[in-house]
């Protein structure tokens, strides 16, 4: 009969592909696997983030997540961090794509692609490019003929370079996810992951196994599967698991049960308590998934660091510039119990590799450094600012000014005498995010998105306001992820219009990669004041390592909020005030063994008396402020 003859094809063609050692992978929906080589396949995989871990430091994690047991790695392929000029593509350094999939091939890591074209993962706008806002009006992660247009030029570049990297062409590459969650969004657009189907396909090959994921909800799953495209589920310990994977099996009755994101931790934002997840309940968890054959991916396994501005954000909180998400290695990369407890649940279902863990990388307390003044921000605009500013009626936003990250300041004149303190509103909370305010270069106070809507301001007619306007991070999730930044309604004052501005993009990172203001210190030495004076302002000093260079981690006791960078790499934000997090890592390789280390720190609110900062041997994550602070969350 046919059926027995196609069988006996079937046999003969896995039979020949095994003697010619022809690569295979692929989905079993008979026996509810993945085949690896014909051979029925459960993967025990973990979330890493080449771009939260500085290259020197990759091929470390890679192998203490082989030696736990893991025969995987999840990776997400952020946009934004590859393209943020449109048109310029970055592959080099920490961006080397190819060289980390190349690390975990040598470490004997198989992976599980997740090239977006959006990611969420608690990123800078879920890694989408913020140049895409160019266009006012643009509905991204839709059909959208604009954004398809960029996502075609960028995929057409990441996946054309993935191909070889497939399992079946030689490569490590066993899954590829299309878009990320796609079923949270709120446009639900069937011809957009159509759209992503078909461009995955055509770069990809027929062959490649591609997926999506969704959270356990039918709404999510409804919007965010697609025929052709494996449907997975994510979620948690908190979950039942019977419940979740039934989900699951109701989009996909046949194949393999996987969860493509077992939360072992959670994220932090400002002003929230630091997030634990249970060791005990993460492997009571996984070994139930595992014993039912599921194939589990755990989020993170390593989290990183959001370095620089690479935050996302969530309903306008921010997420801190820690990603540690009390994963099973550290921030700095150091096995926990959490990790030790999983490898003994993956013990009991695969051989773990023998031999030690290899240890945690080395720690030095580097002692106190006593920082001195530069000046204050609105004194050193031609240094950050060498074009100089742009003169507009009304308020543009960094999208408009082509500047997409970090500062921009914004100045004016009073329109007249105040001569009683009178309010200075943003009525439509049209400041993205912060906005520090000086008058004659005196900080009067600041603005703040949902939170602070009106402040009180005196002076004359004629004398200069400067407004520096930070970005905090895009928001990474949900409807919002349009997230222009900057001044982006008018301000009040009184009962006047702000208008005739002088708008000055700040390149703060292009000048203290070039040596500002170390450079030029001799001429900075100013005679000590008995108190900082509050307000956006800038300190240096250097470090001596008397030739180590191990890791470290950076205190600013008393500080108030801002940006450090150590030899003009930025480290991102520190905010002790508001916590939880109290300590930057700061990766040994950056430091120098010889030559004296830059310290640059920017000040936004209020440096302390002592002008101290601490350089110490272990992090602090979970601080949260003593103030009162109450988060509100108001939607606009």
């Amino acid at each position: 009969d046919m059926g027995s003859a196609a069988a006996a094809a079937f046999f003969l063609v896995v039979a020949v592909n095994l003697v010619s050692g022809k690569r295979s992978f692929s989905i079993d929906y008979k026996n509810n696997c993945f085949l690896k080589d014909g051979k029925p396949f459960q993967y025990i995989s973990g979330s890493i983030h080449y771009s939260r871990i500085p290259q020197y430091y990759w091929k470390d994690r890679l192998l203490k997540m082989y030696m736990t047991g893991l025969n995987a790695v999840q990776v997400y392929v952020p946009w934004n961090f590859h393209e943020a000029v449109q048109g310029v593509h970055n592959f080099t350094g920490d961006r080397d794509l190819e060289h980390f999939l190349d690390l975990a091939n040598q470490t004997g890591l198989l992976v599980i692609l997740r090239p977006g074209p959006y990611i969420c993962a608690e990123w800078e706008m879920g890694g989408l490019p913020a140049w895409l806002l160019q266009k006012p009006n643009i509905i991204l992660r839709s059909a959208d003929t604009d954004y398809l247009q960029a996502v075609n030029n960028w995929l057409a570049v990441l996946l054309s370079k993935m191909k070889r990297w497939l399992y079946v062409n030689g490569g490590n590459i066993i899954t590829v996810q299309v878009e990320n969650e796609y079923g949270s969004y709120f446009s639900c657009d069937y011809n957009y992951m159509r759209h992503l189907q078909t461009l995955f396909r055509f770069f990809l090959g027929e062959d490649a196994v591609l997926f999506t994921t969704d959270g356990n909800t039918d709404r999510e799953m409804t919007c965010g599967t697609l025929q052709g495209l494996y449907a997975t589920v994510d979620f948690g310990t908190d979950t039942n698991i019977t419940e979740a994977f039934n989900r699951q099996r109701r989009f996909e009755p046949r194949g393999p049960l996987v969860n493509s994101e077992f939360y072992t931790g959670w994220l932090d934002h400002w002003g929230d308590q630091h997030a634990v997840v249970d060791t005990q309940k993460v492997s009571r968890v996984l070994g139930e998934m595992l014993t039912m054959g599921a194939n589990v991916n755990m989020y993170m396994f390593e989290g990183g660091t959001n370095f620089g501005y690479w935050n996302g954000k969530v309903t306008f909180r921010s997420v801190v510039t820690s990603y540690d998400y009390d994963a099973p290695l550290t921030e700095a990369g150091d096995p926990t119990e959490k990790l030790l407890a999983i490898r003994d649940v993956i013990s009991q279902f695969r051989e773990v590799p023998s031999g030690p863990l290899p240890p945690a990388t080395p720690k030095f307390a580097y002692g106190f450094v006593t920082m001195k003044k530069v000046g204050n921000i609105s004194d050193l605009l031609s240094t950050l600012s060498p074009l100089g500013p742009v003169k507009s009626k009304y308020p543009l936003t960094f999208e408009e000014m082509k500047q997409y990250y970090g500062y921009m300041l914004y100045r004016t004149m009073l329109p007249r005498d105040l001569s009683e303190p009178t309010p200075l509103i943003s009525p439509l909370n049209g400041v993205h995010d912060r906005a520090y305010v000086s008058i004659n270069g005196v900080f009067q106070g600041l603005l703040e998105r949902d939170t602070a809507l009106v402040m009180k301001v005196t002076g004359q007619q004629g004398d200069t306001v400067d407004i520096l306007v930070e970005n905090m991070g895009r928001v990474n999730f949900g409807s919002k992820i349009n997230d222009y930044k900057g001044l982006l309604s008018n301000l009040i004052l009184g009962k006047d219009i702000l208008t005739d501005w002088k708008i000055y993009p700040l390149d703060i990172d292009g000048a203290i990669a070039s040596g500002w203001p170390h450079s030029n210190s001799q001429k900075s030495v100013r005679s000590p004041q008995r108190n900082p004076p509050p307000g956006p302002t800038f300190y240096m000093a250097t470090l001596q390592t008397n030739s180590l260079t191990w890791d470290t981690f950076l205190k600013l006791n008393e500080w108030t909020k801002g940006q450090v960078w150590i030899n003009g790499v930025n480290l991102g934000r520190y905010w002790p005030a508001r916590g939880p997090q109290q300590t930057l890592y700061i990766p040994g390789p950056l430091l120098s063994a010889t030559q004296p280390n830059n310290i640059t720190v920017l000040e936004l609110e209020g440096a302390p008396a002592h002008l101290r900062v601490l350089f110490m041997d272990r992090p602090q994550l979970n601080i949260t402020s003593n103030s009162d602070h109450v988060d509100l969350v108001i939607e606009f």
